[in-house]
């Protein structure tokens, strides 16, 4: 076991994470971002990105973070290629953390950037088809499908609000619910309904996605939940829209959440309950779940880390000398 020691430890590699990363090592931090499962966050399963600041042509959400991280690494980041298993929060600065290798990464102060994951069907076809027309991201990704026909798959808040925003690019927005009634908020569900652009099929559930001869989405098949009938829905681009799960089950008990197991953080501040200890990104952000709004909060991490650790000096240097 090899111990791995730094100002400031960082889990994940999403834009948060390796924005907090930048900063932090300019600010000369040495940060550790510990890499996680999936090295890049959700950017590198994303094709096509055109909402990204500072790019006047479409670029590729995998080449995206790779600029990104030999930005953290050409700045003096310490990337590790390890998966952060447990945490100890309970003693305070400095925080303890261990790796599915066996190494223990020890950080003054601790930047979560875990990230969160949209929730998928888990039918045939979507994931063959992801990015092809199949998509849990209407931000994202709505702006691709200007002027042709695109479906949206749920009930709640989410979905509704991906078919509204839908409406702005495309003349035809088929909401597919499995139920006979949305749950999400009535004004949300009075806006829906008043758009002409929508249409709402109830009690229907995507069997499968199939694509085209091209290779991109071309229909999906449905079931009908109460009688069992099936039917099929010609579409340019389909969009889960079932909810997001945030990685947060390292800090069940340790760390606040929300009903949704988000983390909590102070209003207007990655600062979590326990100084030292920071959320940005989408492990804290369940409203815009954007990569630029992610790199935002992961500098707000960095430079509050910053002060933190300059406080805890100061304090320290002040003990030392009243001794």
């Amino acid at each position: 076991m090899t111990t791995h020691k730094t100002r400031m430890l960082i889990i994940g590699s999403g834009p948060a994470g390796l924005s907090a990363a930048i900063y932090g090592a300019r600010a000369g931090m040495e940060p550790i971002v510990v890499q996680g499962l999936q090295p890049g966050g959700q950017l590198t399963i994303t094709t096509d990105v055109e909402n990204y600041p500072g790019f006047a042509d479409v670029v590729q959400g995998p080449w995206l973070m790779e600029q990104m991280q030999k930005q953290a690494e050409h700045v003096g980041t310490r990337m590790m290629w390890d998966t952060i298993t447990e945490v100890d929060l309970a003693n305070g600065s400095p925080f303890v953390a261990k790796g599915d290798s066996g190494d223990e990464y020890v950080g003054d102060v601790l930047v979560i950037a875990t990230g969160a994951a949209a929730k998928w069907l888990g039918v045939p076809g979507e994931q063959e088809l992801g990015g092809k027309g199949v998509s849990a991201c209407a931000t994202c990704d709505g702006f691709f499908y200007r002027g042709k026909k695109v479906a949206v798959i749920g009930g709640g808040n989410t979905a509704v609000e991906e078919a509204l925003y839908l409406t702005n690019h495309s003349p035809d927005v088929t909401v597919i619910h499995r139920r006979d009634s949305f749950r999400a908020e009535k004004i949300l569900q009075d806006r829906l309904f008043a758009n002409e652009r929508v249409n709402v099929l109830w009690n229907k559930a995507v069997e499968r996605f199939m694509p085209a001869e091209n290779g991109t989405l071309g229909h999906l098949e449905l079931v009908d939940t109460v009688t069992g009938e099936k039917s099929t829905l010609e579409v340019d681009g389909a969009f889960v829209a079932i909810g997001h799960a945030p990685s947060t089950e390292l800090f069940a008990g340790k760390l606040e959440m929300d009903a949704s197991g988000y983390l909590k953080v102070e209003p207007g501040t990655p600062k979590t309950a326990i100084p030292g200890v920071f959320a940005c990104g989408d492990v804290m952000d369940h409203t815009y779940r954007q990569a630029v709004t992610a790199a935002g909060t992961g500098c707000m991490a960095a430079l509050d880390a910053e002060r933190f650790l300059a406080e805890k000096d100061f304090a320290e240097k002040e003990a030392v000398a009243a001794e």
